[in-house]
Formats: structure tokens, C-alpha cells, sequence
């Protein structure tokens, strides 16, 4: 069942949204060659706990960490640990925020010092895949009109597009109805309502579209082992378009 936010709930979602933007831009900042991925989550938990929330992914489902670090090939899902970034990497930081029983959630893929012209291409245009996405995003139009806009927009730049790992609602759960996939026809698939909070995401990789799962039962790895990036913000639907609840 798809849940129609009221304005209090809304008011929540954005107050949890700002905090995750707040963690997102710390993050950013500190994003240094030899730190390690456990570095990341250690800095993004306690600050998202001095903000009065919660981390939404910390014991979600077993998983072990406040974040989602994702290094290079690595798609989604990576687990922090004793890893240490390298100049010339890429990193997918996906984080989940809870405020009063609300969650936002949100992604994104930044350089380690400097990186190579095809990671930069991957970052540029998996962004601009996202937004792409939201900009069909208002009352009346249909699920599909934002898959399909992200999907074509990823081909027309020659991106793999992960087709197992989809969008999805969030409010007073981190995953509800209705996903919300990479892929699709327009005009197709659940009308979008004012009130509705989706969270969009897209996984595209330099090479094909085809992953699998490391033996941690997190870690999604591109099966060619080429470059995955990730951007994802939380969205609500309005009667004229749309408003991110997660930032700029």
C-alpha cells in the first residue's frame, strides 16, 4: 500500500532530510586518500546521533554499519570496515536518516583525490541520470516516466543500468511501496499522488549491467568488475511537480 504523507509527517521527513544532507556534506569534506571506510561511518554515525536522529541502516535487516560504503566496482551495500581509500577512487556513500520515526535516505558517489576522465563521465552523468528522473516526478504522472527517463538518459551515454536493485517509497519505513526502477516504458505502472515520498536512485556502471553478491550477503560487485556509481535523493510529490526533501 502506497502512504499519502500528511503535512506533519512531511514536516519530519524534511527535517530528517536536512540532517542526512548535513552528513553528506561532512562526508564530502573529509573524503581523504588513506582513510579507511570505517573511518567514514564512524564520522557520519556520530554525527547523525549529536543531531538527535538515528542511522536507518544501522541493524537494518542484520546489517552491520550506520552507512553504506561503496568503493569503485562496487555497486551498493558495502559494509565499512578496514578498507583504505586510494587517490584515483571512487566512493557511493548511501545514507539513511531517522527523526521521530522518519526516514530520508540518500546517495551519493565522490572522488578520492583526483580521479581518471571515465570515472568523472560515470559520476557526471549517473547525477544527471537522477535528476532526469526527478524532473518527471508531479501528480498524474506515472511511475514509468521516471524510470524510463533515467533508463534512456543512461543508454544515451552508453551506462549500464542495474536492473535487480530499484527505488522505492520511505516515510515511517525505510523501503515502502511502490519501487521505483531504473528501467521502464513511460506511461506505464502506479499514478503518482501529492503527498507521496519516493526515493530515487540510480546504479549505473561503466561497463554492462550485470552484478552479483560478495559472500557478506551485502556487498553488490559489477560482474565485469568496471566502475558503479549511485545517487539517490528522497522526493515528494506535489499537485505541480516535485521537492527534494534531502538536499541540493
Amino acid at each position: 500500500m502506497v502512504n499519502i504523507k500528511s503535512e506533519k509527517e512531511v514536516e519530519l521527513m524534511k527535517h530528517a532530510g536536512h540532517i542526512n544532507y548535513l552528513t553528506h556534506k561532512l562526508l564530502e569534506k573529509s573524503i581523504r586518500p588513506g582513510m579507511t571506510t570505517e573511518e567514514l561511518n564512524r564520522i557520519a554515525h556520530d554525527f547523525i546521533i549529536s543531531q538527535g536522529c538515528t542511522p536507518s541502516f544501522l541493524n537494518y535487516e542484520g546489517y552491520p554499519a550506520s552507512i553504506c560504503v561503496s568503493v569503485n566496482e562496487e555497486v551498493v551495500h558495502g559494509i565499512p570496515g578496514k578498507r583504505k581509500l586510494k587517490n584515483g577512487d571512487i566512493v557511493s556513500i548511501d545514507i539513511g536518516v531517522i527523526y521521530k520515526g522518519y526516514h530520508s535516505d540518500s546517495a551519493a558517489t565522490y572522488p578520492v583525490g583526483t580521479v581518471n576522465e571515465k570515472k568523472k563521465y560515470l559520476m557526471e552523468h549517473t547525477r544527471n541520470a537522477l535528476y532526469e528522473g526527478i524532473k518527471q516526478v508531479k501528480e498524474g504522472a506515472k511511475i514509468g516516466d521516471i524510470s524510463n527517463a533515467i533508463e534512456t538518459y543512461a543508454h544515451k551515454h552508453h551506462l549500464g543500468v542495474v536492473e535487480e536493485l530499484v527505488g522505492h517509497g520511505v516515510g515511517n519505513n525505510l523501503h515502502e511501496d511502490p519501487d521505483v526502477p531504473n528501467y521502464g516504458k513511460a506511461h506505464t505502472g502506479l499514478t503518482l499522488k501529492s503527498g507521496m515520498t519516493i526515493a530515487i536512485e540510480p546504479m549505473l556502471n561503466l561497463g554492462t549491467k550485470h552484478i552479483y553478491m560478495l559472500d557478506d550477503n551485502w556487498t553488490i560487485i559489477t560482474q565485469d568488475n568496471k566502475p558503479s556509481a549511485h545517487y539517490e535523493h528522497t522526493v515528494l510529490v506535489t499537485k505541480d511537480g516535485y521537492e527534494i526533501l534531502t538536499g541540493e
